[in-house]
């Protein structure tokens, strides 16, 4: 009996890590990930901005975040001369968490499997290593 329990416990807690959070909604300007709270709270940077509802109306070079853009993707244009914000690759976040480079990693419960994929610093809240199938794996919550 404690051994059915435990195993409900192990396979309750590890669906609990990889739930999407709905309250987090993507954006992307410049090829990199952020949120739209991110670009909301920096709108003197923002030139224009383009919300799709689903990744079904997702233009052409938005289509490889298809995966994040279940309740909507926003596309922000950055004024001239801001577009220096922090960045990081996944591959790069992945290496400062000690886990290999092309590990998935988990954004809010979103599986990135590209970890080409670049990221706002700015987004980057508590980032935690945990055991996903068997690999060591990072999952970030956003700030």
């Amino acid at each position: 009996m404690k051994k059915i329990l435990y195993s409900f416990l192990i396979l309750s807690s590890a669906t609990l890590f990889a739930q999407k959070n709905p309250s987090v909604k993507f954006a992307v300007a410049n090829d990199i990930v952020g949120t739209v709270g991110m670009f909301n709270a920096k709108k003197a940077i923002v030139q224009s901005s383009n919300a799709y509802k689903n990744a079904a109306g997702l233009p052409q070079g938005l289509k490889k975040y298809g995966f994040i853009a279940e309740r909507g993707l926003t596309e922000f244009k950055i004024k001239n001369g801001y577009e220096a914000l922090d960045r990081i690759s996944l591959a790069e976040l992945n290496t400062q968490n000690g886990v290999a480079e092309n590990t998935p990693v988990f954004i809010e419960g979103y599986e990135f499997p590209d970890t080409n994929i670049k990221i706002y610093g700015d987004i980057l809240g508590k980032t935690e290593v945990k055991d996903h199938n068997g690999k060591k794996t990072v999952f970030l919550k956003v700030l």
